[in-house]
């Protein structure tokens, strides 16, 4: 197949990217924001991985589906992707339930496109890439759209190997030996093996290629199926395997072909896992990468650096991420994050931890294994992450024992919040 071919098929591809989610499991992070605008790596949202995949991808007609909390991924979207012409009909645009002739929110995956399927006649796709804003990875869909062709699919799902283990979270596929689908479990209990390969299954990405028509076709009737709960793994792709074409793309890393990196990080252990393993000697997924860019809001904050050097105030950072605006004064830090506007004042120590923006550390005080939402102030000499029965009874801490500190949280024997300097001025959300 051309380039030039594909290309056009590019151009005739509609991409929508559910980003509604509100995140139970990543409370307190989603109290205020929806899942996929949720800090990542520093500098980064969730949503921006997907986002830049598209970009990398050739993908330039983009719709992004808010729900729950959406102000926030909205102003992200609105104030760091929008670099897109959309005079040659290329975007990136928000489209939050719009209860133009249905007055409810999005029922489930399958109903957020019904409720937009305006968007893709008028449009005039050929194609739809259904998308979730949730996934930290790398992939070129321009491959899994050129597959689709290729085999004339009316559906192909993105797919990727799990463990046995984890099947009840997933979509789980069986496929007969040229990928087409010809058995698929809902997150089953145990899942079905991929032939050779014990304690492994075949899971969906929840990334969905659809020809136009026949997804038109497909969610019109499930609208209207009683019973049906309106979502792609439980009621479409069940009801079009024994009917029409169905296949898989198996996910190919851009970084590691043989263990392809891809992480749902719908819980907080899952999200700090993930991020701990960027500030791993030998990180499974590479930020570095120029040929893949990662893409975000860029917030023009000074260079980060580290002040004092002498007996007593000596300043250290050890395998560590620092954004720009970051300022380590006299402190230790170590095996953290620290995203745009961190302060680490004198004495202090972080270890282990990741601090959203404008999070400032007091003098002398001590963050383990914790995350700290944005604009928190630890008082000075303040511990967190160091008590857990103290801990226990002001943040929430997950099973693995991770502390996560609300956003703005008012610690307790702090007689004032410690102030902003004037080069760290207090923001907006």
């Amino acid at each position: 197949m051309s380039s030039t071919y594909l290309t056009q098929e590019l151009k005739e591809t509609l991409t929508f990217i559910l980003a509604g989610g509100q995140g139970e499991r990543l409370k307190p992070l989603t109290i205020q924001r929806a899942k996929p605008a949720v800090p990542f790596g520093g500098s980064y949202r969730i949503i921006d991985f997907t986002l830049s995949n598209c970009i990398h991808s050739g993908l330039r007609r983009i719709y992004v589906l808010t729900q729950y909390q959406a102000r926030s991924l909205e102003e992200h979207i609105r104030f760091g992707w929008n670099f897109l012409p959309r005079r040659l009909e290329q975007f990136i645009s928000v489209s939050p339930p719009h209860h133009a002739t249905v007055e409810k929110w999005y029922q489930g995956t399958a109903d957020a496109i019904y409720q937009n399927l305006d968007l893709v006649e008028d449009g005039g796709a050929k194609h739809v890439l259904i998308l979730s804003g949730d996934h930290i990875y790398k992939m070129d869909y321009g491959a899994m759209i050129r597959q689709h062709i290729a085999t004339s699919a009316k559906l192909t799902i993105g797919a990727v190997r799990i463990p046995q283990s984890e099947a009840r979270r997933f979509g789980v596929f069986e496929i007969d030996g040229e990928g087409r689908v010809i058995g698929f479990q809902e997150k089953p209990a145990v899942g079905k093996e991929i032939p050779g390969q014990p304690g492994w299954c075949l899971g969906s990405m929840g990334i969905y290629v659809f020809e136009a028509s026949e997804m038109v076709r497909r969610l019109r009737a499930d609208a209207t199926k009683p019973g049906s709960s309106h979502d792609f793994g439980k009621d479409v792709i069940p009801a079009m395997i024994d009917q029409r074409a169905v296949f898989v793309h198996r996910f190919v890393d851009r970084d590691n072909p043989e263990e392809p990196y891809w992480r749902d990080v719908g819980t907080i252990d899952a999200l700090y896992d993930a991020n701990m393993d960027l500030v791993s000697v030998a990180p499974r997924f590479n930020l570095y990468d120029q040929g893949w860019p990662i893409y975000s809001l860029w917030h023009a904050d000074p260079p980060a650096k580290t002040v004092l050097d002498g007996p007593g105030r000596r300043s250290e950072v050890i395998d560590s991420l620092l954004c720009p605006g970051v300022v380590v004064s006299g402190g230790r830090v170590k095996r953290s994050i620290l995203s745009n506007r961190v302060h680490i004042d004198e004495g202090a120590v972080v270890e282990d931890s990741i601090l959203f923006g404008g999070v400032r550390i007091g003098r002398g005080a001590k963050v383990r294994r914790a995350i700290l939402d944005k604009w928190t102030q630890v008082p000075d000499g303040a511990t967190v992450g160091h008590d857990r029965a103290h801990d226990e009874r002001r943040f929430t801490l997950t099973q693995s024992g991770v502390v996560v500190v609300p956003s703005r949280f008012a610690f307790e024997g702090s007689e004032k919040p410690l102030e902003f300097s004037a080069h760290f001025p207090r923001p907006g959300e």
